[in-house]
């Protein structure tokens, strides 16, 4: 029971265990599970990553030495992608390995073996930190001339000293927000038909078709060249704002 001078967690709350070890795993998820939270288990660096992108959750655990993907590898992929908070599971007690996983931008570091108790306490801390820290910021986003208001889901572009609505269907606010989330990351149109369009629309031109009508309205407020096309690849918020 949180003191009142404590954050409290959101108990629904989900973090993901990547971790190559099932019972390790098992014995993490029913420590974290106990405490209110959800789990989900990737067994490897890839399906944790698969999992980080459709599942978002709100915490990784992540262990280094991993089949397919190493734990670094995982970590600089989830750090380009946002700002997850991640805390290292590793049996590497080295200070280079820790200074590694700082530099990269792990937001805690244990070492194996360790107390599954003292692993959820740490989770625990590192998600009210994350909460106090973002605070209403998390739910404004801001890029160049656009801001985004999550809350109230409301688009505006500033020009000229003035806040001017940017009226947006539900996918192409969608859009626009995963675009801003990470403005250099260049999305896949596959991408951005798994997290932003409608259950059921499965046509990757469909995404073209969306990004186009975006991009028109953003012109039509001075933002020119956002959404930017990549020949080959897909989708980033661009350099117009």
């Amino acid at each position: 029971m949180p003191t009142p001078s404590h954050t409290p967690v959101r108990t629904d709350a989900l973090v993901l265990i990547a971790e190559d070890e099932t019972e390790i795993a098992e014995i993490l998820a029913a420590y974290l599970q106990r405490s209110g939270l959800r789990t989900v288990h990737a067994s490897n660096g890839r399906d944790a990553l698969e999992k980080h992108l459709s599942l978002k959750p709100d915490l990784v655990l992540l262990d280094i030495q991993m089949p397919l993907m190493d734990g670094w590898q995982v970590l600089s992929e989830i750090r380009h992608r946002g700002t997850t908070p991640v805390i290292m599971l590793t049996a590497l007690d080295q200070d280079i390995d820790k200074l590694m996983g700082l530099r990269i931008g792990a937001d805690d570091y244990v070492v194996k073996p360790f107390n599954a108790a003292e692993v959820v306490a740490r989770v625990l801390a590192v998600l009210r930190r994350v909460k106090v820290d973002s605070g209403a910021a998390a739910r404004l986003l801001r890029v160049g001339a656009c801001q985004l208001d999550l809350d109230h889901h409301e688009a505006t572009v500033q020009q000229n000293g003035r806040s001017h609505a940017l009226e947006l269907t539900l996918t192409e606010f969608r859009i626009l927000t995963t675009l801003m989330r990470a403005p250099k990351r260049v999305l896949s149109r596959e991408e951005l038909l798994a997290n932003c369009l409608p259950e059921g629309d499965t046509l990757e031109r469909t995404v073209d078709s969306h990004i186009s009508k975006l991009r028109k309205k953003l012109e039509t407020l001075g933002i020119s060249g956002t959404p930017e096309s990549v020949r080959g690849v897909g989708y980033r918020f661009g350099a117009g704002a």
